[in-house]
């Protein structure tokens, strides 16, 4: 065989192999976000902005472990050292912040199918506000999806006469965090290990406080405490997952395994948890639905064509 196509088939095969490692990455990743409603239900006696509180400490001792693994503590400090960048990372962590608190809620107030809402239109959000700030331009299928996914939530606040503030709150807060995360260059796991130290001072002070007055519960019994300290690995751990399966598979690829862990969100939701499916979310989900199917086939287009 000429050595041109022993190298053809070798770089064949180690293509597919780094595909077939970034999909098994992308479904740890996707099905553990996808999952995590069943780990924030073991917290139901703590209020969210405790869980929220350790949720941040913790991340932040995890993300510091692994970097200092990694060796990565020269771009911290560069990061460190740029106050531009650390105001922009401000606003990103104060949107992470809400993010988070509101998901712990919506899965202990017993909202998970709601919160898989919020995850499911996030994507639509995000090219609404890529079209709004950053002038990118909407195509014909992506105005439609946008359109589509609007008739669906104005039919669930026509319905039930009530905003589905979780579903819109997890939505909107993601996808401004994404459009800001855009705008600054900094590796995904250096930029969350940064955001959660802004907020662990607050986050040491709220838990200090209430451990001083008995109102907390860590220490309370050591499944709990173990719970509290693992909510860190929970956090940090898919996203290691994510960072391994972006470098493997292209963009487009990628893109359809982020309606996994709504979809798994929706399952426990409606399944496990028997939160109520009425016809008016199975209209509104059909319309999501919809609208992300001409959204993933008008980005599939899109990409395919030439030039």
């Amino acid at each position: 065989m000429p050595r041109e196509e022993v190298g053809l088939n070798e770089s064949s095969q180690s293509s597919q192999s780094a595909s077939r490692a970034g999909g098994f990455y992308a479904v740890l990743a996707y099905g553990a976000w996808g999952l995590l409603p069943i780990y924030w239900k073991f917290f139901q006696q703590s209020s969210p902005v405790e869980v929220l509180c350790h949720r941040m400490i913790w991340s932040l001792v995890f993300l510091s472990g692994i970097l200092l693994v990694q060796q990565r503590q020269a771009e911290v400090g560069a990061l460190l050292r740029s106050p531009k960048t650390l105001r922009i990372l401000l606003a990103t962590a104060t949107l992470l912040t809400c993010n988070w608190g509101l998901y712990i809620y919506g899965v202990n107030s017993d909202r998970v199918v709601e919160t898989s809402l919020g995850y499911f239109i996030n994507p639509l959000v995000t090219v609404l506000l890529g079209f709004v700030f950053l002038r990118e331009r909407l195509l014909r299928g992506q105005q439609m999806a946008v359109g589509l996914a609007a008739i669906g939530v104005g039919y669930f606040i026509w319905q039930f006469g009530a905003v589905p503030w979780i579903a819109l709150g997890l939505a909107f807060t993601f996808a401004f965090y994404g459009l800001l995360r855009k705008v600054v260059a900094v590796a995904p796991m250096v930029g969350l290990a940064v955001e959660t130290l802004m907020i662990t001072p607050l986050a040491l002070l709220v838990v200090s406080y209430w451990q001083v007055t008995g109102v907390g519960n860590f220490g309370s019994t050591v499944p709990l405490s173990l719970l509290f300290i693992g909510a860190g690995v929970m956090t940090s751990m898919p996203l290691l997952w994510f960072n391994n399966a972006a470098k493997r598979l292209r963009l487009s690829t990628l893109g359809f395994f982020q309606y996994v862990a709504p979809s798994i969100q929706l399952v426990l939701g409606v399944f496990l948890y028997r939160e109520p499916f009425t016809p008016t979310h199975l209209v509104t989900f059909g319309c999501i639905w919809t609208a992300l199917v001409i959204y993933s086939t008008t980005s599939l287009m899109q990409r395919s064509r030439p030039g």
